[in-house]
């Protein structure tokens, strides 16, 4: 890896409204990053996803509470802080979102150039949603992506190998690698990583689906011997 890496840690918040598939895992695997990221002194940075109590920044159709406000990630409410496994230190940034992505209305994009950083490490929740919205932006933005697959997690199964896939298929500056190879990789270790090679390049049929995570799930197992 070049010396210009972020990691960006996505949504790790204590919101329980969503049952996550292997999560603990995630969040173990998370921790790991995270220490090896503090002493390789890369810059790391957390995003919040968080709505005005009131409900009044919340987009069209955003599922309300009975009192009109946020039904999830309500401001001033301890599930909008990050998880105590993953607590900031004090000098780490910490960017305030209420939409999807990390760089929707938010000053994400100025820190990290700030920090002349090119490359973002990516990490969090929920991959088909939150994560998927903010590689993009990362891309349109001119950023490299290296996004750890099992640092993330989403409801389904389906649902993250679906954003997984949708990924590796149009993001061209993306590398998918596991936490392991990623810990290796901020050591200055050599590292394996799925590095797609052409467009669409996991593209399946409706029937093919699982095939194709079988597939992927077997270019990614590759990085782990």
């Amino acid at each position: 890896m070049n010396n210009k890496n972020a990691l960006l840690i996505i949504d790790m918040q204590q919101e329980d409204g969503f049952v996550l598939e292997h999560f603990d895992t995630v969040v173990a695997n998370t921790a790991a990053l995270l220490e090896t990221a503090r002493h390789q002194r890369v810059p790391v940075i957390y995003t919040r996803h968080i709505n005005q109590a009131d409900g009044s920044d919340l987009p069209r159709g955003e599922p309300r509470a009975a009192d009109g406000g946020p039904s999830s990630y309500r401001a001033g409410t301890r599930q909008v802080e990050i998880l105590d496994q993953l607590t900031p230190q004090p000098a780490e940034h910490i960017v305030d979102k209420g939409r999807y992505s990390a760089f929707h209305r938010t000053d994400l994009d100025a820190r990290l150039k700030a920090l002349e950083v090119d490359t973002l490490i990516i990490s969090g929740v929920l991959t088909d949603v939150c994560v998927l919205s903010s590689v993009f932006d990362a891309f349109a933005l001119g950023y490299r992506i290296r996004l750890v697959s099992d640092a993330c997690t989403t409801t389904t199964l389906a649902g993250h190998h679906s954003a997984l896939l949708i990924m590796a298929n149009w993001v061209y500056a993306l590398e998918i690698l596991t936490s392991r190879q990623c810990l290796r990789a901020l050591e200055h270790l050599d590292y394996l990583s799925l590095i797609p090679e052409h467009p669409d390049c996991f593209a399946h049929q409706p029937h093919e689906f699982e095939s194709t995570i079988a597939r992927l799930n077997t270019h990614l197992a590759r990085t782990q011997e």
